[in-house]
């Protein structure tokens, strides 16, 4: 990702671009450049990339209807409707570059760095949760995506390192799914299932594992108290960032007002735009104070699930192994709190 950090240096915001779009004009052309080919041509060639690429970002930024935006830009409804796909397929295909998962050594130790800077977790690599994005019912299977808070949603998952950069996005899964199941069934999963030196912090949401620290059920000892407190401090930062970007992207945050088929795309670019936004800001934390679009992110309830009534053997194992483990680092957290 730091080879692409040149390219959105920061930059001063000019006019009301940052209110409509959520990029300064300068960034825009930068993010044009970036995203599309010089001979990139779309049907209703008379748009510029810079138009189609502020049409798409006028939407994620707006929660309204598309047809206020074709208004504003003085286009039909349906050239909205094809240029926020199109210019998420193109957004979505530069995932690689900005929404990196460690599974080197390499990037795993470089990534506990940033997380010791600033946390104290030993051995952390970032936080995990997952996030509900309202979305239009869906022509089939809609009770499948509806939710405990009884809306149709797709229940997004995401891990975050210190640096605020969402490290993994999983978009796979409508919004009746509990957050563990999903995990469970994640890339990122198996990866960590290879790798013993590295762990996440989630809430109680999800089961204890050997690399997935959770909290202490009914906490008694003062280590349990006091792993607890920290591991509770330093998980907000996912909700944080979560907040952020739904704070950016407001289509996130009350509903994405596209086809089923086409939500996973257009929430993947606002995840990727969020990397990227970091890399414009060069990494200043209270530039998402200064927006203007309104904050209504509830907490998440969640029903925990350890320990289950019915695992595999694997699960049982982990679960044994990563309570040693918690045990273990409840103890070094409170020797150094002493």
């Amino acid at each position: 990702m730091a080879e692409y950090m040149n390219i959105f240096a920061p930059v001063e915001s000019t006019g009301n671009y940052k209110i409509l779009y959520r990029f300064t004009q300068t960034q825009i052309e930068a993010l044009t450049d970036y995203f599309f080919q010089s001979s990139d041509t779309f049907r209703g060639g008379r748009l510029s990339n810079k138009t189609r690429m502020m049409v798409f970002l006028r939407f994620v930024a707006d929660p309204g209807f598309q047809s206020g935006i074709a208004e504003d830009f003085g286009i039909d409804q349906s050239s909205v409707s094809r240029i926020i796909i199109e210019v998420g397929e193109k957004i979505v295909r530069k995932k690689e570059d900005w929404i990196k998962f460690p599974n080197t050594l390499e990037q795993t130790d470089a990534e506990k760095v940033i997380w010791l800077n600033k946390y104290q977790f030993p051995s952390c690599i970032g936080a995990i949760d997952c996030t509900h994005v309202r979305i239009k019912k869906p022509i089939r299977h809609s009770d499948e995506f509806v939710n405990r808070k009884g809306f149709h949603s797709i229940n997004v998952q995401a891990t975050c390192n210190g640096a605020e950069l969402f490290t993994s996005v999983d978009i796979s899964w409508p919004g009746s799914v509990h957050d563990s199941r999903i995990f469970k069934n994640s890339e990122i999963y198996q990866t960590l299932l290879e790798s013993s030196s590295t762990i996440l912090i989630g809430d109680e949401g999800y089961g204890i594992t050997p690399f997935l620290m959770t909290p202490y059920w009914n906490p008694v000892s003062a280590a349990e108290v006091n792993f607890n407190n920290i591991l509770t401090q330093e998980r907000v930062i996912i909700e944080r960032v979560f907040g952020q970007l739904k704070q950016k992207f407001p289509c996130l945050q009350y509903k994405l007002r596209v086809a089923t088929r086409n939500a996973p795309k257009v929430i993947m670019s606002c995840f990727i735009l969020h990397n990227i936004s970091k890399a414009f800001q060069g990494g200043d934390e209270n530039e998402e104070n200064q927006m203007d679009a309104p904050m209504d992110i509830e907490e998440e309830e969640h029903t925990p699930l350890f320990p289950p009534n019915d695992t595999s053997r694997r699960d049982s194992l982990l679960r044994v192994a990563g309570q040693s483990k918690r045990n273990e680092i409840a103890r070094l957290l409170l020797n150094q709190n002493r």
